[in-house]
Order: structure tokens, then sequence, then C-alpha cells
């Protein structure tokens, strides 16, 4: 066994029995913050799952090189009470990441609490192979994306409703008309459709009080309680109690549409169009992509940045 004082460990010098006992030794002896690199000459990917299912969520994983000769691997023990990033909290904070989730499939705005790890394990997905896109995003020239978690809430707030508001009132009419349209001349052959024209009306139905409940009720008040902490005045009392009671409702039909919008892509294998599929049928499947990629950004913008700063805010005031 070779070690240094960066405390790297040559798994190769060792006997196959060997390995993984001494690793977990190694790794066992860190202190809150240390990390163990490993040398070998292939993928420990295994060692991963394994670590993971006899030690739990106690460390991260990061590849620092990836063949063809050598796979160098830092393991870190993370720091107790230091929680691991939510996936509404890694996409606030870069949002070229969202792109990576996207790729996948990983709900990051209505799922957007869950952990890497919990999200990849519903839905059968390496998470390693996840998490080192992740990292290599990092690497990625930035394209200067609008720095929505430096804005201040009132203002976030009017964005949302000038731009994915408008957006919505905007498009949805088109998209229930041509979902009616193309169900009534192609739902015979292609069944599908039909349950696609339901769930159309439902996100109607579902986004068109939603939208008014946020504007004539929680970002109002998000705005009082922005107005109180700047001038340092007593906020009114809300009908409703605290705002988590109106966040907690918003979240959930943020999760309604969701779900709604993710068996559309399903029904429609991804919005793949059969062959006899006409212009309408073309433009149907084209606005209901443009719709769902807006709406994740659209819940993102108010699950993970303004909720979770609103309800940041009201305590601050009301502690």
């Amino acid at each position: 066994m070779q070690a240094t004082a960066e405390n790297i460990l040559n798994v190769t010098l060792l006997e196959p029995r060997q390995k993984h006992p001494t690793i977990f030794v190694r790794f066992d002896e860190l202190e809150e913050g240390e990390s163990l690199t490993i040398h070998n000459d292939h993928d420990p990917k295994p060692l991963y799952y394994q670590l993971l299912g006899e030690r739990g969520n106690i460390f991260t994983w990061e590849y620092l090189e990836q063949g063809p000769e050598w796979w160098k691997v830092q393991i870190t023990k993370r720091i107790t009470g230091e929680n691991e990033e939510t996936l509404g909290q890694i996409v606030a904070r870069d949002l070229r990441k969202a792109q990576i989730f996207k790729k996948y499939g990983i709900d990051f705005c209505c799922g957007g609490k869950k952990t890497v790890k919990e999200a990849c394990a519903e839905k059968g997905l390496d998470t390693t192979k996840i998490e080192q896109e992740l990292q290599q995003a990092d690497k990625m020239p930035a394209s200067r994306p609008l720095p929505y978690g430096d804005w201040s809430l009132d203002f976030l707030a009017d964005y949302i409703v000038n731009t994915h508001h408008a957006y919505v009132r905007k498009n949805l009419p088109d998209i229930r008309a041509y979902a009616e349209k193309v169900n009534l001349v192609h739902g015979g052959r292609h069944p599908e459709l039909v349950r696609i024209h339901q769930l159309v009306e439902e996100v109607y139905a579902e986004l068109t009080s939603h939208m008014i409940k946020e504007e004539k009720v929680l970002f109002p008040y998000i705005k009082e309680l922005v107005a109180s902490l700047n001038n340092a005045q007593p906020l009114h009392a809300a009908h409703f109690g605290t705002v988590q009671n109106p966040i907690n409702m918003m979240e959930m039909e943020h999760e309604m549409v969701g779900k709604n919008l993710e068996e559309i892509r399903q029904l429609s294998g991804n919005y793949k169009l059969p062959e006899d599929a006409c212009a309408s049928y073309s433009l149907l499947y084209r606005l209901l992509d443009e719709f769902e990629d807006d709406l994740h950004l659209h819940i993102h913008l108010e699950n993970n940045i303004l909720f979770p700063k609103a309800l940041e805010i009201e305590q601050r005031i009301t502690k």
C-alpha cells in the first residue's frame, strides 16, 4: 500500500481481496471534511455502491481522472449537519445544470426538493454518471444567465407574471385549440390523442385559477414581506396565516400540472410524430414541447427561489 501526505492510495499494489477492505479502513479513519484519493487501473464504480450501501450518504465522490490507464477518485467524508444540495438548489445556483436534468428526465422544479441520489434511485439512473456530468458543467463556459437568485423578491414576482404568466396566457389557448382539432381528425388512428386532449384541458383549468391566486393573493403578500423588511415596518396579519400555507397549495398545484405534462410526453413518445401527422399535429407537439420547457423554468423560479426566500423573510420579521 502506498500513501502520501495528500492521502493517496494506489490500490493496484494490493491483493484483490484486500482492496475494498483497505479502502474502507482508510475511509473510516478520515475526519469529517478530509479526503482519500484512490488510484486504480479500472473504473472503481462498484466501490461507490458498496460504500454508499454500507456507510450511507456520508461522502462525496469525484472523478479526477478516468482512464484509459488510470482512474483517480477523490472520496471526501461529509461534515455532519452539512446538507446535500437538492435538485432545486443546484439549478438555482447554476442554471446550466438544468439541461443535464432535462436530458435524463429528472424533474428539478416540482421535484426540486429531492437530492440527485434520490432522483436517480427513483428512475433507475446511474448516480455517478449524472454527478460526473454535473461536475463537467462547472467547466463549461458560462452563458451569463439571468441572475434570478440575486433579484429582490418583489422584482422576481413581477418578472414571473410578466414573462411566464404572460407566456401561459398567450400560448395555452392555442394549444387547447390544436389539441382538440388534432384529436378530432387523428384520434381514431391515434387513441393517445384523446387522453392528451383531456390532459391539456386539465392543465388549462388548473393554471388559469392558479395564476389568479398567485397574482391576487400570494405575490402581493410576498411584496408586503419585502416592504416590511426593507422599511422595518410591522407586517399586517394575513387571512391565511403564515405564507407557508399558500406556498403549500401552489406547490401542490405545480406538481399536478407537472405530472400532466409528463404524462403527455410519455403518451406522445417524447413528441415523436407519426407518419400521417399533418401540419397541425406537428405544431401541437412543438407547442407542447416549448410550453413544458417554459413551465419548468417558471416553476423552478417559484419553488426553488421565490418561495424559500419568502419563508426566510417571514421568519426574520416575525421571530
